[in-house]
């Protein structure tokens, strides 16, 4: 599965769009390697965002079929760290 529809499935962010602007902006990698959002994503790699406000480390676990319930997602994506990052200014 592209990385950008991953995203948006397992609701990290909201619209397939915004995952597309982060990847395209050299915010997101996965397992270390700057990631574009056609990326494909295999169970157990990690993906590595870089927010406004907050940097996350995400596992992933496995491959979503079709459309997320929210009580699912925890099956397909695993947070391994959510940071906070101080704005500048």
């Amino acid at each position: 599965m592209r990385l950008d529809l991953y995203l948006k499935k397992t609701g990290v962010v909201r619209q397939r769009s915004v995952a597309k602007e982060i990847c395209d902006a050299g915010a997101a990698s996965v397992n270390g390697r700057p990631a574009k959002p056609g990326q494909s994503l295999r169970p157990g790699d990690r993906i590595d965002l870089r927010l406004a406000r907050r940097a996350l480390a995400l596992r992933v676990l496995d491959i979503p079929h079709g459309n997320l319930a929210k009580r699912d997602v925890p099956r397909y994506v695993e947070v391994v760290s959510d940071t906070e990052i101080d704005p500048v200014g």
